[in-house]
């Protein structure tokens, strides 16, 4: 069986959940309902959500059906440091490391469409080989990479 239909992904939403009420005790933060069912419905699979896509969700189960729901949700979300925006797929997908700031990409697989978070210790070293190489100064920075994942490429 391929590892992705071994993969517990309850074990992700319960712990992204966690994780997130966590958070909001720290910062002393609210967590409504609306909050945590987007953060859940991004969190039911790898594969980036946009924000229509959860809007039709969230009206299919009686919540507000206007888009500034939505994207005030999801702009909590963000700032709350447990999901990601996807810039080029204009997408949110769940933090691997929620609550702690860092530089982070993502590989897309163009076959399944999982988003995988790459890891913050290889952006911050390609970072820092381009400052040292190019004299840049790097403020904002978005990594995404697109092909085959392991599991799509072994089926090809």
């Amino acid at each position: 069986m391929p590892a992705s239909q071994q993969h517990d992904h309850n074990h992700c939403i319960s712990t992204a959940m966690d994780t997130a009420r966590t958070l909001c005790e720290q910062r002393g933060l609210r967590m409504t309902p609306v909050r945590r069912r987007v953060l859940e419905l991004v969190w039911q699979n790898h594969k980036p959500t946009g924000a229509y896509d959860l809007l039709a969700q969230l009206s299919e189960e009686g919540f507000n059906s206007a888009p500034p729901t939505v994207y005030r949700a999801l702009d909590f979300l963000l700032e709350l440091g447990v999901v990601h925006r996807i810039s080029s797929l204009n997408a949110f997908v769940g933090c691997d490391h929620p609550g702690h700031e860092h530089d982070t990409g993502f590989f897309i697989c163009k076959e399944c469409g999982n988003a995988t978070e790459l890891p913050a210790k290889e952006i911050k070293k390609l970072h820092e080989t381009l400052v040292k190489k190019f004299s840049f100064s790097i403020e904002t920075s978005n990594h995404e990479l697109t092909g085959l994942c392991q599991n799509c490429k072994a089926t090809a």
